[in-house]
């Protein structure tokens, strides 16, 4: 496990090795992150062929509130014990890291048992708040997973803040496969009984209640093979720990009310800012099941909120590569502050941006032209009429929410905790606004939700901006990061669309609709697209030889590039 310098100082040409460990470390949790989003799409496909678009409504509503209340137990955890724990390492301060952790434990022990408590009893009004009472199955059986997450929250901080983020990366693949299997397996056996449900009270909503419920299982599951992965890690890594405290020559140590003290002021804002930034989506489900009562189409709900479902999945997918590298950006920026390297600060920014925007824009133009085939690989047993639209109109999503997480980080990471909350509140009204307006007055139907979301994280991206222009002094570069992406984005969708198109033409009809026929058309569209990006890329100037080392791999992509005389 790597440390940070004790004293803070630079090591020879530790500037560049520090923004390389960084893009190292952000691209493991990205690649894990694919790993983790791929595996979560293949077993929806199944998972919502056995539970329907009723239950994938369900499933959806309950995420919507089980997200929620983990941000308020968990999710801010990592960042904030991530944050501690990286400002104490930059200094040698080995026993109070471990002091942080043991404070950390306690928070996860009482705020996340009450978060599981509040989700167990109050899952029957969260379910006729949202408009889907019978959505209270899946709530019920997520309230043990909120209590874990807060564990595992905990110990993931602690280890980024190592600036190692490879246990992460690790458990977050092994909570994925678990959740997979067991998922799928307790939905199909919860379907059945509630089939025979249905007939013993005469209702018709059970089957798919229970196979939505059968699915959050699986959360619950995966969550619990994770905290107990970190646990044995922990355990073995506590001899280091030992030698480390021993090694430690602090002379005050922080006390634990200290500790509490910097944690809640630590956690609130991010807790705040996050809850704000997510509660859009509660709220979204909430505002338009209202919507549809007043319209008399209620009936509706569970059906169109799962199709949001199913392109909020898709859509989500490219977006994790920026929370990825978010969780590795926030230690490594708070190392940085920490040890007064202004120079860092800037360099990790600027590398941050251009990264996510390499992958986001290139991603959202891909689920714009590929919207119909990807939809009818994915999503083969129903009609995809309202999928495919929903992602042609709204992949510009990937975009905005991916820069608007990136700058969260960095106004986070820098110490401007209370800034992103601050825009987030502010982007929320006009958000709310705008769904009661599309819905209500234009009649645009699930259509508002998407629109009101692309509308919150545009403003939230560009409120961010100017507070990381204003505090950080940041200048933002436009050629590399936006235009030449772009530009390499807009040739690529159109190599993509062809490749796919032609493949689909040349097949014999019966096979170019088939799974087998998508599945390969899309790939080859896929592997053609990349290609392309990548010299358009390198040809237009998009990254210097020196960035290319920076990378992972990043000497061998260079004598690649070389070899083949784009560079």
């Amino acid at each position: 496990m790597q440390t940070n310098n004790p004293r803070g100082k630079s090591e020879k040409k530790g500037g560049s090795s520090k923004v390389h460990n960084f893009v190292v470390q952000g691209s493991i949790l990205a690649v894990a992150g694919i790993i983790v989003r791929l595996i979560g799409m293949v077993y929806r496909i199944p998972l919502i062929d056995i539970i329907g678009n009723e239950g994938n409504g369900y499933y959806t509503s309950a995420y919507s509130v089980y997200s929620i209340l983990l941000i308020i137990s968990s999710y801010s955890l990592p960042t904030a014990v991530s944050k501690m724990v990286a400002s104490r390492l930059a200094v040698g301060q080995y026993r109070n890291s471990s002091r942080i952790l043991r404070a950390a434990f306690l928070y996860a022990t009482i705020v996340g048992g009450a978060a599981a408590l509040i989700l167990w009893f109050g899952a029957g009004w969260f379910a006729e708040l949202l408009g889907m009472p019978f959505c209270r199955y899946a709530l019920q059986t997520l309230a043990p997973t909120v209590w874990i997450m807060a564990y595992l929250g905990v110990l993931r901080g602690y280890f980024q803040g190592h600036s190692t983020m490879v246990p992460t990366a690790v458990s977050q693949i092994l909570e994925q496969i678990v959740n997979a299997v067991v998922s799928i397996g307790a939905a199909t056996w919860l379907v059945q009984k509630g089939l025979e449900a249905n007939l013993v009270y005469g209702e018709t909503e059970y089957a798919s209640a229970f196979g939505a419920a059968g699915g959050t299982i699986g959360t619950g599951a995966g969550a619990g093979i994770a905290l107990l992965f970190f646990l044995l890690l922990l355990f073995s890594y506590r001899p280091v720990m030992r030698r480390q405290n021993r090694r430690d020559r602090t002379r005050r140590l922080d006390s634990y009310g200290r500790i509490f003290g910097v944690m809640t002021l630590t956690i609130l804002p991010i807790v705040l800012s996050s809850t704000l930034y997510n509660i859009s989506s509660v709220l979204d489900n909430y505002l338009f099941a209202e919507g549809l009562r007043n319209l008399g189409q209620e009936q509706q709900m569970a059906e169109l909120w799962g199709v949001f479902g199913e392109y909020h999945l898709l859509f989500n997918i490219p977006v994790a590569l920026a929370n990825s590298l978010s969780s590795s950006l926030i230690p490594s920026l708070a190392n940085a502050v920490a040890t007064r390297q202004r120079k860092q600060v800037i360099q990790k920014t600027r590398t941050a941006i251009r990264f996510t925007m390499m992958i986001a824009i290139p991603a959202a133009v891909g689920l714009t032209v590929l919207a119909g085939p990807i939809s009818d690989l994915l999503f083969a047993s129903h009609d995809n009429t309202l999928l495919i639209k929903l992602m042609q109109v709204g992949s510009a999503a990937v975009i905005f929410f991916s820069l608007s997480t990136v700058s969260n980080a960095i106004l986070q990471g820098s110490n401007h905790m209370n800034i992103p909350l601050l825009n987030s509140g502010i982007a929320l009204v006009p958000h709310i606004i705008a769904l009661i307006v599309f819905q209500q007055v234009l009649g645009l139907g699930i259509y508002s939700v998407v629109y009101a979301n692309i509308l919150f994280a545009l403003i939230v991206c560009v409120l961010n901006n100017l507070a990381i222009r204003r505090h950080l002094r940041y200048r933002q570069e436009y050629k590399k990061t936006f235009v030449i992406p772009l530009l390499a984005s807009a040739l690529m969708g159109a190599a993509a669309w062809g490749v796919c198109t032609g493949i689909q033409l040349l097949m014999p009809e019966d096979i170019a609709g088939s799974r087998i026929g998508l599945g390969i058309a899309v790939c080859c569209a896929v592997i053609a697209a990349v290609a392309l990006y990548g010299i358009v890329l390198l040809k237009a100037g998009g990254f210097t030889r020196t960035e290319i080392r920076e990378m992972p791999m990043g000497t061998r992509l260079l004598r690649a590039a070389e070899r083949l005389h784009l560079m």
